[in-house]
């Protein structure tokens, strides 16, 4: 098994840079971290790569496609966006239809993909109620019922990761408490629960919400709704989609103010990213994207066309806070919230070599995946990399 290095003018850890720093690899993992003080011949910085927990499609292709073409799709456009590793989330649908990309996404992850690591699948809906349905059909929204969530768990053999409920069901807490003894993550959204009830579920083992603000009952100074728990209740794991589109860039900033490192970063991206302005399929919903903008016949927005790195840049400007720290919010604190951080988000000795190179405009110059070069830009040079 061969050895890599790659000797960095600075690599970011989780607490900040180090400098001059050298990096070996052999095979999937990194081996070592040395600092040198031998110059670099390299003007290039070494971060993680991002996670993205929330992403339905990309480039034409999408998630409920339930084809391997599709996900490796995704998966290589990914990671020329800096991503290493993801979670291909559904859509409300038809049942079969849901199964039948649990199961692609299971077989998917046995057979690998060329570009960002598939991590499992995420299960967005029919667990929803209407008020705050967004581009999920009134028509196939329904209730909880474990035995189809068993049913389901089963077809994914392990694979299935995420599920995303409305917790104002009245058996919404005894299945958060079953599904988190599974190891299940639970995630509330498309909900128009109160304060206590998001709260309640929350305390029952739910992770946290589903893309802040949008899809879900907001914050009234009478009323906090799940916002305000969002907002206020301590390890809520909040996810926010930072377009400027979706949420204002001064809700983007209250919500860093409150949530700090629980604040992730996702796309919701859907299958119009990364492709022209036209008519697009989320689900079985007709949808116009314009100008990066995806949206219904009746103008609500349905999924995004936004990708992380990109995310990243618009946080780190919406907060002000630095490229580096907003970065963190796109890979260290996702691994966090999937519980992988022992393995991936951060660069350390023993964990997997999913890495992004970027310039000194933090422009992207190469994405490794699993010690291997997946995406690499026009800049790339070799000597980059050197094998040892």
């Amino acid at each position: 098994m061969e050895f890599k290095k790659i000797h960095a003018k600075r690599l970011l850890t989780p607490v900040g840079w180090l400098e001059n720093a050298i990096i070996t690899i052999k095979g999937d993992r990194i081996t070592d971290i040395d600092i040198t003080n031998k110059p670099c011949a390299n003007d290039i910085k070494v971060l993680p790569a991002l996670i993205d927990t929330h992403i339905h499609g990309a480039m034409g292709a999408d998630t409920m496609d339930a084809t391997h073409e599709s996900l490796n799709t995704i998966s290589c456009f990914l990671a020329q966006h800096g991503v290493g590793a993801f979670l291909a989330t559904t859509v409300t649908e038809s049942h079969e239809k849901i199964e039948a990309a649990l199961v692609q996404v299971k077989n998917s992850i046995k057979q690998g993909v060329a570009g960002a690591t598939l991590l499992g699948s995420y299960l967005e809906g029919p667990f929803f109620t209407a008020i705050h349905k967004g581009a999920h059909p009134e028509e196939l929204l329904h209730g909880l019922d474990r035995t189809l969530i068993e049913r389901w768990l089963k077809l994914a053999e392990g694979t299935l990761k995420c599920i995303a409920l409305a917790p104002e069901y009245p058996e919404s807490l005894s299945i958060i408490k079953w599904l988190c003894s599974k190891k299940i993550r639970v995630m509330l959204g498309h909900t128009n629960a109160d304060y206590q009830t998001t709260k309640l579920a929350l305390s029952a083992g739910a992770s946290g919400v589903v893309h802040c603000y949008n899809g879900m009952s907001g914050l009234n100074h009478r009323a906090p709704g799940v916002v305000g728990a969002a907002l206020t209740l301590d390890n809520c794991q909040t996810e926010i989609i930072v377009d400027g589109h979706h949420v204002h860039p001064a809700a983007v900033a209250i919500a860093h103010k409150c949530c700090g490192k629980n604040l992730l970063l996702i796309t919701d991206a859907m299958r119009a990213t990364g492709m022209p302005n036209g008519n697009y399929y989320l689900g079985k919903l007709l949808v116009h994207m314009q100008d990066n903008v995806v949206q219904t016949n009746n103008g609500g927005l349905a999924g995004s066309a936004l990708t992380l790195d990109c995310a990243v840049n618009n946080f780190a400007k919406f907060t002000n806070i630095c490229f580096e720290q907003a970065w963190l919010h796109g890979s260290y604190y996702p691994a966090k919230a999937l519980g992988i951080d022992h393995d991936l988000g951060s660069i350390t000795a023993n964990k997997r070599a999913n890495l992004v190179l970027l310039d000194n405009h933090n422009h992207l110059i190469a994405t490794i995946v699993n010690g291997n070069v997946v995406y690499k830009s026009k800049e790339f040079k070799k000597q980059y990399i050197s094998d040892i």
